[in-house]
């Protein structure tokens, strides 16, 4: 269970639950491989946790161009 950030706040940044988990996850492996990290301070110490942050705090979004096919597409830092 997601207690920080809280999903509500999360959902504010993303369209649906699906999208949001997809983004989180790609978000998460490309830090486990070395992305540099988008905030100066987090709250979680595991990846996926620190990809949610992240999106709570607008630094990661979904690419608009391939958004109907989440699947493939990639985060985008702004």
């Amino acid at each position: 269970m997601i207690l920080y950030p809280s999903v509500d706040k999360l959902l504010q940044q993303v369209d649906s639950r699906y999208s949001l988990i997809m983004l989180a996850s790609k978000r998460a492996h490309e830090l486990d491989q070395g992305a540099q990290e988008l905030l100066t301070d987090y709250d979680s110490v595991k990846t996926v946790g620190k990809a949610l942050e992240e999106i709570e705090a607008g630094e990661v979004t979904i690419d608009p161009d391939n958004e109907e096919d989440l699947g493939s597409n990639r985060p985008v830092a702004k």
